[in-house]
C-alpha cells in the first residue's frame, strides 16, 4: 500500500502494509532512528511520538492511524523542545540515554499543556516513560529548568 505521512512538516511516500508499525517505518523506512524501540507493547515509552500534538506510542500504532496526521519525533524542533534538549544538556540528564528521546518527547507534550508543571504534573505525565537508570529526578529537575530558560527569554 502506497501511503503520505506527514513527518517533522516533511512529507514522505511510502509503499508499506497499512498494519506496519509507524515505529518501523519511522525508523526502518524513513531513516529516522531517535525513536527508539524499546518494548514492542507500549509500556515503555521509548517509542513516543507526538500524532497531531497528542503523546503516542508509535510501536503499537498501525502505519494506516497516521495517514493525514502530523507526527513529531525527536528529530523536529519546536519551541519547548529547544529548551528542554537545553536543560537536560545543563542538568546532565541521561545516564545510558536510551529512554531520553521518548522522555524529551513526553515533556515536551507536557509544556505544550502546561505552562508551568508541578512535580505532581511532571510525574503524572512521564509515568508511562520507564527509565532503567533512575534518572527520573534529574528529568523533574530538567522540566523546571526549561521552564525557567522559557521565561527568562520571553
Amino acid at each position: 500500500m502506497k501511503i503520505s505521512l506527514s513527518i517533522n512538516k516533511k512529507p514522505y511516500t511510502l509503499e508499506v502494509q497499512e498494519v506496519m508499525p509507524l515505529l518501523w517505518a519511522i525508523r526502518d523506512m524513513i531513516g529516522l532512528t531517535g525513536t527508539k524501540f524499546g518494548c514492542g507493547v507500549s509500556q515503555c515509552g521509548a517509542c513516543s511520538v507526538l500524532i497531531n500534538g497528542k503523546l503516542s506510542k508509535s510501536c503499537s500504532i498501525p502505519v494506516s492511524y497516521a495517514v493525514g496526521k502530523e507526527i513529531f519525533t525527536i528529530e523536529g524542533t519546536s519551541e519547548n523542545l529547544e529548551f528542554l534538549r537545553q536543560a537536560w544538556n545543563e542538568g546532565n540528564v541521561p545516564q545510558c540515554g536510551y529512554c531520553q528521546s521518548g522522555q524529551l518527547i513526553a515533556a515536551t507534550s507536557l509544556l505544550d499543556s502546561i505552562k508551568n508543571p508541578t512535580d505532581q504534573d511532571i510525574d503524572k505525565a512521564l509515568s508511562n516513560n520507564i527509565c532503567r537508570c533512575g534518572t527520573y529526578s534529574r528529568i523533574r529537575k530538567a522540566i523546571h529548568k526549561a521552564v525557567a530558560l522559557k521565561n527568562r527569554t520571553l
